[in-house]
């Protein structure tokens, strides 16, 4: 359904992402990891053409995206929900003119736009939100409703770019929540660049390591974490064993 294939990017002398190849299948979802700056959010820019490769094909549905003109590359947008670190919510409109926006612009009438935004909103437990401004929101319930924007055009392919990272800690349960559930039960392809461990851990199909702009490891979430073979996968690890241990301190408290 989805593949990459010999994918790279410069950016003036530094190589961010080299020669790397990954597929997906559909409804599977997949988690890009690594330190950062090893590649994975210009990877996925890469995708739908936010930035444009170098060199390499990335094939959806039996079509190569870089090989797609404006309009044609316009069009399988439609098909590929993106959410984004920052919400890039519009702040003179509501939540539900933010989510309806792209349905609007695609010509759908409005009071059509209006339903389908409305069942999003309710899809990430906003239906008591829907016309608040952003201001007036949370950061998570603003993520949220970045995440009901791009849930409204029913992709068969979401791409997420570490959508937890501009929030508060304490917000950042919230969105993860929505995430999983999304993984769960939507038959969408789910292509997500996190640091979040427990969201890899708990709705990963599989995981793909990334460092230095190379793929250095592929698996399934218990591989990757029980017997990794990378040193990026060697961290992860570690963490996750520091991370248990000091849970076990805690409870024993």
């Amino acid at each position: 359904m989805f593949a990459i294939s010999n994918l790279s990017k410069h950016f003036g002398g530094v190589q961010a992402v080299d020669h790397i190849n990954l597929t997906a299948k559909q409804g599977e979802t997949v988690v890009l990891m690594g330190p950062s700056g090893c590649g994975k959010s210009t990877t996925i820019r890469m995708i739908n053409r936010l930035i444009e490769p170098d060199e390499g094909s990335i094939f959806f549905d039996s079509i190569d995206v870089t090989t797609l003109n404006v309009t044609e590359l316009l069009a399988m947008r439609k098909r590929i929900g993106f959410v984004f670190q920052h919400f890039n919510l519009i702040a003179r409109l509501s939540a539900i003119e933010n989510v309806m926006l792209g349905l609007v612009m695609g010509n759908v009438p409005r009071e059509v736009a209006y339903e389908k935004a409305k069942i999003a909103l309710i899809k990430v437990g906003l239906e008591k939100e829907l016309q608040k401004k952003p201001n007036v929101l949370s950061g998570g319930q603003q993520q949220r409703v970045a995440i009901a924007r791009a849930l409204v055009l029913e992709p068969e392919l979401i791409l997420w770019d570490e959508p937890t990272a501009s929030l508060d800690p304490m917000l950042v349960r919230e969105v993860l929540l929505i995430m999983e559930e999304l993984a769960k039960y939507r038959a969408s392809t789910m292509l997500v660049v996190t640091h979040e461990l427990s969201f890899a851990l708990n709705v990963a199909d599989k995981i793909i390591l990334m460092d230095k702009g190379k793929i250095v490891e592929t698996g399934a979430t218990q591989d990757i974490f029980l017997n990794p073979t990378s040193n990026v996968g060697q961290n992860y690890k570690a963490l996750i064993e520091y991370q248990m241990n000091a849970s076990k301190l805690v409870l024993v408290k």
